[in-house]
């Protein structure tokens, strides 16, 4: 019987879950700052925060290849490309 373990602790993995936990909290909490536009800034940068956390260990891209990484990183590229003219389209209506 051919038995795999973990590549990462379930203490690192219920870590991680507790900072996610915590970032989301964070971003709760921000909703209740007057900060003008950098409240935006601030739940973006929280959520890219999260994502990385998520992606990294949670997907295990932290161990994955080179290949399998930049192809991760194209995507996520294009998809902020796409975003991103949705935006200009919306502004200049």
């Amino acid at each position: 019987m051919n038995e795999q373990h973990h590549i990462v602790s379930y203490r690192i993995l219920v870590g991680i879950w507790l900072a996610l936990l915590a970032l989301t909290a964070l971003t709760v909490g921000i909703t209740r700052l007057e900060l003008g536009g950098y409240k935006v800034l601030a739940a973006l940068t929280i959520a890219c925060v999260k994502a990385w956390l998520v992606i990294s260990i949670f997907m295990h891209m932290k161990y994955e290849g080179r290949l399998l990484r930049w192809l991760l990183f194209l995507t996520l590229v294009t998809l902020a490309i796409f975003i991103g003219l949705t935006f200009f389209d919306v502004l200049y209506r």
